[in-house]
């Protein structure tokens, strides 16, 4: 627990009037982006992209230099930022949910927002949701949208704006709505290029109107932006600002966007009331970077970096699970804090129920760890970490423990596998705090750790089929 000497501390230094004190249920925000990679910041030496906003969060809170997602992929990312479990624990079966899934995140899920919104939180979210859609395979169910998963408000797309069919979706008290409770505000992105265009002011505008309307009570805002994510997007405000191109001109909006929430949360009082986090739910889209013509337009100059990291999005190299990992909290989180101890999306919902007083789920694993003791620089000691990295069925692939990380089978959306090949039976192995690229097999010359490793991916594996899902049992994959 966080110590009452603590508490005292930091409120000595708050010169500004807080609704409450800082450390007593403070407001979260989250900004998690779409396909943005590790490489394509300001602070992490990107020389032409401008991202002067999230460097600041950087600089002045705790920038976590090993942080990673539990899938290279979406659906299956985003659950696990949500419930602080292993996506093999959801039951869908795959890292991406369509708009005509059958399944969606499971009802008895315990969401962040549930969480809490159980300790008097208003929660809204604002941006794409991708964790299910209302269908004819599920009744159109609205068990499958935001508002029943502890969500007050939500404006979003359903999936990724890429689908055709993808729809532009407002909460709504009205009967009259086409689907029950939301408003439909566009069809069929990302045809529609105006709507298209206005995702990101659009999220940006209506959380601030929703810290605005909740600032004298806690409140959790989830700001998904669609962007990067290919096609990519900008309005007339950013096109031709970067010397990046389009991709360049998204990532100066997205920027925007957080600098715009970070201004509303000074001007209103509540910076030091606030902790913002800032990731992305995957590597970049890599595998479009040699495609001359696709349906996104030139999305080879539209990729981003996963430097200095191999492959991106869909792989289990660590370009595909390794993003950025940023907490900010002015006047509590020590600035130029850097973590260089690896951490995940997993640790965010125990450690905000530790951070706000709430309770972490018993009669469920979660496989998170209470990271807050990186971000309040008391004594309390981290657990372990261990780490396993999911492909496209949500099935264990590979596992780090320390600074190592154990391949048992080699996943790229790219289809190239750099000359490796890796099975159950002979596994590659990595040191990847000395080996950023993953390109010594380490292997043969540590014959006890692969074993040990490998025994534990396994041991982890059949848990995970053993504790099955709340949709039922999970079938046991085919080995490779």
């Amino acid at each position: 627990m966080i110590s009452k000497f603590l508490c005292a501390s930091l409120l000595a230094t708050t010169t500004t009037l807080q609704a409450r004190p800082a450390l007593e249920q403070p407001n979260v925000i989250i900004f998690f982006v779409d396909d943005s990679g590790y490489g394509d910041y300001q602070h992490n030496g990107n020389p032409v992209i401008a991202t002067p906003n999230i460097a600041k969060m950087a600089n002045e809170g705790a920038n976590f230099t090993q942080f990673y997602v539990s899938s290279p992929a979406c659906s299956a990312s985003r659950y696990s930022l949500l419930t602080g479990r292993y996506p093999g624990r959801s039951g869908l079966g795959s890292w991406v949910v369509g708009p005509g899934s059958k399944r969606h995140i499971h009802p008895k899920e315990i969401t962040l927002a549930e969480a809490l919104k159980d300790q008097g939180y208003a929660t809204g979210m604002f941006g794409k949701w991708h964790l299910g859609s209302p269908n004819k395979a599920n009744a159109m169910s609205t068990d499958t949208l935001p508002l029943a998963h502890g969500f007050d408000q939500w404006v979003g797309t359903n999936v990724s704006h890429d689908y055709g069919n993808a729809m532009l979706l407002q909460s709504s008290p009205s009967d009259q709505d086409p689907i029950k409770g939301y408003k439909t505000l566009a069809k069929n992105l990302p045809s529609d290029i105006p709507a298209s265009e206005s995702l990101t002011g659009r999220y940006t505008d209506a959380a601030i109107d929703f810290i605005k309307k909740n600032k004298q009570k806690p409140f959790f805002a989830y700001v998904a932006h669609n962007q990067p994510h290919l096609g990519l997007f900008a309005t007339d405000k950013y096109k031709g600002i970067s010397k990046r191109g389009l991709l360049g001109d998204v990532m100066t909006e997205l920027d925007d966007s957080i600098g715009r929430v970070l201004q509303t949360l000074e001007d209103e009082g509540i910076s030091k009331n606030t902790l913002v986090i800032y990731s992305s739910d995957n590597g970049p889209w890599v595998m479009f970077r040699n495609a001359k013509k696709t349906k996104y337009g030139e999305a080879r100059m539209h990729v981003g970096y996963a430097w200095p990291f191999r492959d991106g999005k869909g792989s289990t190299w660590e370009g595909g699970h390794r993003i950025p990992g940023i907490f900010y909290w002015p006047g509590v989180i020590q600035a130029n804090t850097v973590v260089r101890e690896p951490a995940s999306t997993l640790d965010i919902f125990p450690t905000l129920m530790q951070i706000t007083g709430g309770k972490v789920p018993t009669d469920r694993t979660i496989d998170g760890r209470d990271i807050s003791p990186y971000l309040l620089a008391n004594d309390k000691d981290v657990p372990p970490f261990s780490f396993l990295y999911s492909y496209s069925d949500n099935k264990p692939s590979a596992v780090r423990v320390g600074p190592w990380k154990l391949h048992i089978r080699i996943g790229s959306q790219t289809g190239n596998n750099y000359g490796y090949k890796a099975t159950e039976a002979t596994p590659l192995l990595f040191n990847v705090e000395q080996d950023l690229n993953e390109r010594i097999n380490r292997a043969d010359e540590h014959p006890e750790r692969v074993e040990s490793m490998r025994k534990l991916l396994l041991e982890k594996e059949q848990q995970l089929l053993d504790e099955a899902s709340f949709w039922g049992p999970v079938r046991e994959r085919k080995r490779k």
